[in-house]
């Protein structure tokens, strides 16, 4: 069987991440869950949290491991022997950037093929970006994130709210 990874910001890690991972877990002979750590971005959470939260939710996922990544993810990819990317598909508006980068990785490495994987549609809304919003206005998140992200959400707003 093939190494995969599944790369992404994380912040937070949604249900919708988990079920891709949970659903994608028995096809590949290792995953890596990589969170990548954009200059470019702004992140709610630290990437030592992000790995954390994530790594409570997977523990019992035998051939799961986490790992972060600050470089080109088909780099990553190639350094850990993967030969493939898996991305989430939620929308139609995901389509045009993930068909982009997965043509440059492409281009990058015609080693490592990416491997599109669509969300279930109970979870074909749910954004990281939105889920922080959510949670800002204190909204219901019961159904977008796992109970530890529900926590971690609430400490970091309420800390964000005394500064």
């Amino acid at each position: 069987m093939t190494k995969a990874i599944y790369p992404g910001s994380f912040d937070p890690i949604t249900l919708g991440h988990l079920d891709i991972i949970r659903r994608i877990q028995p096809l590949f002979s290792e995953i890596v869950v990589v969170v990548a750590n954009s200059q470019r971005k702004q992140y709610l959470f630290s990437l030592e949290e992000r790995e954390a939260l994530i790594r409570e939710n997977l523990g019992s996922l035998s051939n799961v491991r986490i790992d972060k990544c600050d470089g080109l993810i088909v780099d990553y990819a190639e350094a850990v022997g993967a030969r493939v990317i898996v991305r989430g598909l939620r929308a139609i508006s995901d389509f045009e950037y993930e068909f982009a980068m997965g043509t440059m990785n492409k281009k990058l490495n015609a080693g490592v093929e990416t491997m599109i994987v669509f969300t279930r549609p109970e979870y074909s809304f749910v954004a990281s970006h939105m889920v922080k919003e959510v949670a800002h206005h204190a909204g219901d998140l019961t159904n977008l994130v796992p109970a530890n992200v529900i926590q971690a959400l609430s400490h970091k707003i309420q800390a964000k709210r005394k500064n």
